[in-house]
């Protein structure tokens, strides 16, 4: 059985996660800090990725949102410049 794993939360990152998910003005990151904010209260990454959010996710896709905040804090849970689809045509 694989080992559940737990994010542990100070003070100051469990204020910046709500304030991130309350007020940041990108959708995605507001979603993220409310998973990363429910795995801190004590539900499991999985249960989260199932049901815990608006859309369901991916564990997988929770678990990497843990191990980038976990390395980088917040400024990991953006999305890369250069990310996503290139125009097909550019001058």
């Amino acid at each position: 059985m694989p080992k559940r794993r737990y994010l542990h939360l100070t003070d100051a990152q469990q204020k910046e996660l709500k304030d991130v998910r309350d007020h940041h003005s990108k959708p995605y990151m507001r979603e993220k800090a409310a998973a990363l904010l429910k795995i801190a209260g004590g539900m499991s990454p999985h249960a989260v990725a199932q049901r815990g959010l608006l859309k369901p996710r991916a564990p997988d896709t929770i678990y990497s949102w843990m191990n980038r905040y976990e390395a980088k804090g917040i400024q990991g849970l953006l999305v890369q410049e250069g990310r996503g689809r290139k125009p097909s045509f550019s001058p």
